[in-house]
C-alpha cells in the first residue's frame, strides 16, 4: 500500500468515499455540545458510514459535559438530555463501538515510547491505538497533539 500524500494525511475524506474513521473525543464532543465546528462535523458525518466511536471517548465526552455542569455552563437537565442522546446513538448501530484491552495499551504504550519530540498523552495515544485496533484509515480529532501523533504514526487525519 502506497504511503498517504500530504493532502491525503491531512486532507479532507471526498462525501462519496466511504472511509473507516475513527472520531475522538475531541471531535465527537462537538455533536452534543455546540461549538464552532459543530454545525460542519455535523454535516460531514450525516449519512456516512464506517463511523467508530471508543468507550474511552464516551467517557471523556461525558466528563467534558459534567465539568461545564459543574461550572454552570450546562443545565442539569441538558447535561443528562446529552448523556442519553450521546448513550442512544452510540447504541444505534450508527457507530461501531471500540473498547480497551490489554491490546491497545500495549499499542498506546508503544507509541509514547516512539515519540521523541512530540508531548504526547495518555489519553492521545489510547485514542491512536484504538483507531489501529477498529482498523481506522482515518482519524477524525480537533485535538493539535494528536493529530500530529496521528500522522507520526501514519493514519490519515480529517480536516472538517
Amino acid at each position: 500500500m502506497a504511503e498517504p500524500s500530504e493532502a491525503e494525511a491531512t486532507g479532507p475524506v471526498s462525501p462519496g468515499i466511504e472511509a473507516a474513521v475513527y472520531i475522538d473525543a475531541s471531535a465527537l464532543a462537538k455533536l452534543y455540545v455546540p461549538e464552532a465546528e459543530s454545525e460542519r462535523l455535523d454535516a460531514f458525518l450525516r449519512g456516512r458510514l464506517g463511523l467508530m466511536i471508543s468507550e474511552l471517548a464516551i467517557t471523556e465526552v461525558l466528563s467534558a459535559v459534567a465539568r461545564r455542569k459543574r461550572e454552570g455552563e450546562l443545565r442539569p437537565e441538558l447535561a443528562n438530555e446529552i448523556r442519553g442522546a450521546l448513550l442512544a446513538d452510540a447504541d444505534s448501530g450508527s457507530f461501531a463501538r471500540l473498547h480497551l484491552d490489554p491490546a491497545v495499551h500495549r499499542d498506546a504504550e508503544r507509541l509514547l515510547l516512539a515519540t521523541d519530540s512530540l508531548p504526547l498523552r495518555t489519553l492521545d495515544a489510547l485514542h491512536i491505538a484504538l483507531a489501529f485496533s477498529g482498523r481506522a484509515t482515518h482519524v477524525l480529532t480537533f485535538d493539535r497533539r494528536t493529530r500530529e501523533a496521528a500522522v507520526q504514526a501514519g493514519m490519515n487525519v480529517i480536516d472538517v
